[in-house]
């Protein structure tokens, strides 16, 4: 199992007769952050619940540092939760929160109170140890709740859409801070979220899920950059999908051109989708582009101009920092590097 400290082999789980997880296959290195990405409905949380110990698989197995954990409750397993409902308790003020999980192990007054101011600077809330819990905002509220988790020193920290409650520009704030703790902390994050961007800007490895299956794993950049299919493309970030025929290896015909790319191995002839990010298409002088169109929209965005340019029928999303009036048709360049090719229909 190499250096897994999570190992979920041939799991399936299903509700009321449905499949929620078929028969996936996950590997969690220690100190890694993964983050389970997809729509609702996915499967992630449950995942997630399975290595909490909170729901059982049907069938397959559950390793945690190499020992079998299927029956292993979850107050026993070297691991804590963190959900999107913070779920601290009103009636203890932030210490007593941050020390329930010490006062249950029955630890001694100094060393509790240790463990606590040390969470508590490290979360940027020294002097708030006697604060109540209404008197905390919503961003506190969260640092309380993964503090509360942290103090335990598990080995794992399992967190469920734990920023989903708070607001766009604290999120943000949010998910810098928290893989900035991971990494100073040591610890196996294991993060649930369908948010495209929070994933990519936090994760050492992505897990992209849909209808219970595991559809690819990989580094931000790879997810990004070579999406496995046409699924895993168009949700992480925007993508243009066409249609293309593989004239021979690094040879490709879309929209009545062929161009150059980067991939082979794919039959003579064979029908392919032509995969091209927004912010990989260049506009230029009519003429001077393999690609012509003309430009049916513009939104201005802040940091580039998104337009709807029509080529031959097919409507390319373009992210440029150039733009080009409504009605005006311009060229579009490609370089083979911005064109990815995957098996149609996979």
């Amino acid at each position: 199992m190499d250096n897994a400290i999570i190992q979920l082999n041939n799991i399936t789980k299903k509700f009321d007769g449905e499949i929620v997880l078929d028969d996936i296959n996950l590997s969690v290195k220690e100190n890694e952050f993964v983050t389970l990405l997809g729509p609702s409905g996915c499967g992630k949380t449950t995942t997630l619940r399975i290595i909490g110990g909170f729901e059982t698989p049907d069938e397959g197995v559950v390793y945690f540092d190499g020992h079998l954990i299927n029956s292993i409750p979850p107050f026993k397993r070297q691991l804590n939760t963190v959900f999107q409902k913070y779920a601290l308790f009103p009636h203890l003020n932030v210490f007593e929160n941050i020390a329930f999980g010490l006062r249950i192990k029955k630890m001694d007054e100094n060393t509790i109170s240790g463990k606590v101011e040390k969470m508590l600077e490290l979360f940027n809330l020294k002097n708030y140890g006697k604060r109540r819990i209404d008197q905390l905002s919503g961003g506190q509220q969260q640092r309380i709740a993964i503090a509360r988790a942290l103090v335990n020193e598990p080995k794992v920290l399992l967190l469920d859409e734990p920023l989903g409650a708070l607001d766009l520009k604290l999120r943000k704030e949010m998910q810098h801070e928290l893989k900035a703790m991971q990494k100073q902390l040591g610890i196996t994050f294991i993060y649930v979220t369908h948010d495209q961007e929070e994933a990519l800007t936090m994760s050492d490895t992505i897990v992209v899920m849909n209808e219970g299956i595991i559809q690819q794993m990989g580094t931000p950049i790879d997810i990004y950059n070579e999406p496995e299919n046409a699924f895993v493309a168009d949700f992480i970030g925007e993508s243009n999908i066409l249609d293309g025929v593989m004239i021979d290896d690094y040879l490709v015909e879309f929209l009545g051109k062929r161009f150059e790319c980067l991939d082979s191995g794919y039959g003579r002839g064979e029908e392919v989708d032509v995969v091209i990010r927004p912010e990989d298409l260049d506009l230029t002088p009519v003429g001077e582009g393999k690609l012509e169109g003309i430009v049916r929209s513009v939104t201005f965005k802040g940091v580039h101009y998104e337009m709807n340019i029509d080529a031959k029928g097919f409507e390319f999303l373009v992210h440029s920092t150039d733009m080009a009036p409504v009605g005006t048709t311009v060229g579009l360049t490609l370089t083979p590097d911005d064109i990815h090719i995957m098996f149609k229909g996979v």
